[in-house]
């Protein structure tokens, strides 16, 4: 399923808090803040839900990172999504997102650095794209334990320009790796 060299696939944004977001030529990253031009650009929580507990709260969900071969599994399960259209920043193909430890960084365009912080909790918004959605990028692992298959989240460490077509470089942390939660 990871056969080939970790690469971005689409990158899209919205200014608007829509579910969606539109395909880009390419994305500029802002250091510390998230995607220039996208909704949820800040330091602190732009996410309405977050900002109505603590909006003081420090953004470690700056971008969206989500790996296309969850595309092809909707397919598969009759569900058509496009990339931007579950609301991520970043559609990756090659990489396994969502069993990479936190903290790891991931080497995006020349010289943009984002840093996973966590994983994407679906919201109840996803059954109002489509119906059933919900339910598809849930899963329960061998012990029981419930699997979000909806991406990553990270921050910007260092900003710069990501395109289609860049490849993926994979940083993982050093000592013992901690497993992603929700963030």
């Amino acid at each position: 399923m990871y056969d080939m060299e970790p690469m971005v696939t689409a990158v899209s944004r919205s200014e608007t808090h829509s579910f969606s977001k539109s395909n880009q030529s390419s994305i500029r990253l802002l250091t510390g803040l998230g995607v220039e031009g996208d909704a949820h650009l800040g330091a602190t929580v732009k996410h309405r839900s977050r900002v109505a507990k603590n909006p003081e709260t420090p953004n470690l969900r700056q971008v969206h990172l989500m790996h296309a071969e969850l595309h092809d599994e909707l397919l598969a399960a009759g569900f058509v999504v496009l990339a931007g259209q579950m609301g991520e920043n970043i559609t990756t193909r090659g990489i396994n997102l969502l069993g990479l430890p936190e903290g790891t960084r991931l080497r995006l365009g020349e010289t943009a650095i984002v840093e996973i912080t966590g994983l994407r909790n679906p919201c109840a918004q996803i059954d109002r794209f489509q119906q059933g959605l919900m339910q598809a990028v849930l899963a329960r692992d061998e012990d029981g334990n419930l699997v979000r298959k909806s991406g990553v989240m990270g921050v910007v460490l260092i900003g710069g320009e990501v395109c289609p077509g860049d490849l993926i470089g994979i940083e993982l942390p050093l000592g013992p790796h901690r497993s992603l939660n929700v963030v």
